[in-house]
């Protein structure tokens, strides 16, 4: 398995890329690595929301409104 990807920028992002390296005096690749930290955990945020939400969606109601009116016997 291979330990690295290709990843291709647009101009205008790499020319960010490298005014923000200057400006904070901050290794590009540091800057890219930040991001994609910050990309990610906020991903898996919405991903967990999203499931408490579906979770609570599927069981919101209490035991006597999910069998009101089934006729059991």
């Amino acid at each position: 398995m291979s330990n690295s990807i290709e990843i291709q920028f647009e101009q205008s992002i790499v020319e960010d890329l490298v005014a923000f390296s200057k400006i904070l005096h901050k290794d590009i690749n540091v800057m890219v690595k930040e991001a994609i930290e910050e990309y990610l955990a906020n991903q898996q945020q919405k991903l967990m929301e999203q499931s408490l939400y579906d979770d609570n969606a599927m069981t919101n109601l209490d035991y006597d409104e999910f069998w009101d009116g089934m006729d059991i016997g």
